[in-house]
């Protein structure tokens, strides 16, 4: 297919990112299949984490389509984009027509992003994540590659202000190796496996992460369990029954 929006928007966010000095530290870009279709299975701690984990695949030059609510594609400003982009768009009341586009995208040799979360942990956890990845993954015979993102939550995410052009925000990106589910595996398991992984890596990026809160206002980015006023897991989970 055509890509006439894609290169243009990835430049288009480099150039932003180098002129506000956003570090960024990509790393286990080796685990992304050069060719052929893949999952990229990644966490969600900001509305803008799609365009990092999309930035994570570019060494092994990858184009990731990402699967991403309808109401993103209605935007008169982001749909266009996102459909030049050759995105994925889910409607959560008939998710199968979403599902099985993303499977016929796998078997064609296409990088599928998903964020198996569903909606933005606000505990900067990972929370529980849906089956998906696995599911398609092993119908369409591609590997899951967990991915983990951090820092970008500093830019703009649930319950804060956007902060778009502050400048001198690290950004980690960090890829593990990839999960191969069979067709006759459980995907609940292979599902427990895969959160793991990310927490695993989400450990790792916030223990390397090069900054700590300097002030007690500051504090909101980091999670409870690193001593961050962020709420706990159980804390998030009660705000989003209350707000969604």
């Amino acid at each position: 297919m055509a890509e006439l929006v894609y290169p243009p928007v990835i430049l288009a966010a480099k150039t932003m990112f180098r002129v506000l000095d956003n570090r960024l530290r990509v790393e286990g870009t080796e685990h992304i299949p050069a060719t052929g279709g893949a999952v990229i299975a990644c966490n969600h701690v900001s509305y803008l984490d799609f365009i990092f984990c999309g930035l994570g695949a570019r060494p092994a030059k990858r184009l990731v389509r990402f699967m991403a609510k309808k109401e993103i594609f209605a935007n008169r400003i982001a749909g266009p984009l996102m459909r030049g982009m050759h995105h994925i768009s889910v409607d959560r009341a008939a998710g199968l027509e979403s599902y099985r586009e993303a499977v016929e995208r796998l078997r064609s040799g296409e990088v599928v992003g998903v964020f198996p979360e569903a909606t933005i942990s606000r505990s900067f956890t990972v929370k529980e994540i849906k089956s998906g990845a696995m599911r398609m993954a092993a119908e369409a015979g591609v590997p899951v590659v967990p991915m983990a993102v951090w820092g970008t939550q500093r830019l703009w995410t649930k319950g804060r202000p956007r902060t778009l052009t502050r400048r001198h925000v690290p950004i980690s990106i960090l890829a593990g190796e990839p999960m191969r589910p069979g067709p006759d595996e459980d995907p609940e398991v292979l599902t427990k496996e895969l959160r793991v992984r990310m927490g695993g890596l989400l450990d790792r990026v916030q223990a390397e992460y090069p900054e700590i809160p300097k002030t007690e206002d500051e504090r909101w980015w980091l999670p409870a369990h690193l001593g961050g006023t962020a709420p706990t897991p159980e804390e998030a989970a009660d705000l989003d029954r209350r707000r969604d």
